[in-house]
């Protein structure tokens, strides 16, 4: 194996694995991309092992502290260790996130389990030359009876890879069905967003829902429903709204499943000129779930994105009548909870709304945050009572 020299190495030694390429003291242009190589220090002390990709502004991503062989094994064992974590923390498991990248020391890796289906992304050069033993021992130890592909997220781009997806084992004849809590849903692992269903808020929706009686409120970029489904469940009569066609198709027919039918109405709208024209018409409302798309991928988009969240949450406050409710939330790990808290601080003064903060979360259990990679933390979910 190859050794790679290091030239600053504090935030790595303190547990991050991310090398950049101006963190190396030659070019990582040298190496095979998705290689693996032996980090060491200045001193030449060994740091961990790793894979490179010079052509990704993230040159090196580190598998290991330890000198072990990457093998098989290694990825067995490490593939078993989350799965034990979450034997251990979930109550829920029968579909959950399996693995989550930098989360359970597998960067580039996510695997979703939806009933008895599996939905794979490689989303690394480095992890892809593993995907055959990966799929492997993931279809030893869950023997699925379907496994999707789903390699259609943008991040390959950046690291030289092509978009695709498919089926790599099993049919799907039609959308599967999962369970949350009491209530079903219809997930399309091949063609849903993200991988079919949106499972870091799983444990968010059942939480708001506990404070939701009878009522009425919006579901904002609602999706597949599942926030209105579970509020509608307690008792509430919701609208959700959403610009996709094929997203209120699916809540509809969600809605119709657990027979909520007549508590539910999805439209198809886009959000911001939604609120607009709600704010102009003076209309009011018991609760708002505002759940939005990660609005910054990059640091430079950042003030552009905060102004976007801002126009939202300012709306929203205006749209509660006194002692509502709201469950606003930031799925990008470019804002932090300051950066998101400051955010809502700025919306509530906008709105001329005194604003108090109940309870902040952030993603399930099963997208565990490494304490040493902020950027592991994304999801950011405020409940909030606007006075």
């Amino acid at each position: 194996m190859e050794i790679i020299l290091l030239n600053r190495t504090a935030r790595i030694l303190s547990g991050h694995p991310w090398v950049f390429s101006n963190e190396l003291r030659v070019s990582p242009k040298r190496y095979e991309p998705g290689s693996l190589l032996e980090l060491r220090d200045r001193k030449n002390d060994f740091i961990g092992i790793g894979y490179i990709n010079p052509h990704s502004l993230i040159a090196i991503r580190i598998l290991t502290r330890k000198r072990e062989e990457i093998n098989h094994d290694f990825f067995r064992k490490r593939i078993l260790q989350a799965i034990e974590y979450r034997n251990r923390f979930l109550e829920e498991r029968e579909s959950f996130r399996v693995i989550y990248s930098e989360g359970d020391c597998l960067p580039g890796l996510i695997v979703d389990k939806y009933g008895n289906s599996l939905s794979i992304q490689f989303l690394t050069l480095g992890m892809e030359r593993w995907s055959e033993i990966v799929i492997e021992i993931l279809d030893e130890i869950f023997s699925p009876s379907l496994i999707v592909l789903r390699n259609d997220s943008q991040a390959r781009l950046l690291e030289g890879l092509e978009i695709e997806k498919g089926i790599i084992k099993g049919e799907l004849k039609e959308c599967l069905m999962i369970k949350e809590n009491s209530l079903f849903f219809e997930v399309d692992p091949l063609s849903g967003q993200k991988t079919g269903f949106f499972l870091d808020q799983r444990e968010n929706r059942i939480a708001f829902s506990r404070l939701i009686g009878d009522g009425i409120g919006l579901d904002l970029f609602c999706y597949s429903g599942a926030w209105a489904l579970h509020l509608a469940n307690r008792g509430a009569d919701v609208i959700g709204i959403d610009n996709s066609d094929y997203a209120i198709s699916q809540a509809k027919r969600n809605a119709e499943l657990n027979r909520l039918s007549d508590r539910c109405k999805f439209i198809k709208g886009e959000v911001f000129k939604f609120l607009r024209d709600e704010v102009s018409s003076g209309n009011h409302y018991d609760f708002i779930v505002l759940d939005p798309p990660a609005f910054v991928k990059s640091k430079s988009k950042l003030k552009e994105a905060l102004r976007a969240y801002r126009e939202i949450n300012s709306n929203a406050f205006r749209l509660l009548g006194r002692g509502g409710l709201i469950a606003t939330s930031s799925c990008s790990h470019h804002i932090s909870r300051e950066l998101f808290m400051d955010m809502l601080r700025s919306s509530a003064k906008e709105a001329g709304r005194e604003v108090r903060l109940i309870e902040m979360r952030s993603q399930t259990k099963d997208h565990p945050v490494l304490i040493s990679v902020p950027e592991t933390e994304y999801l950011k979910c405020a409940f909030l009572k606007v006075d």
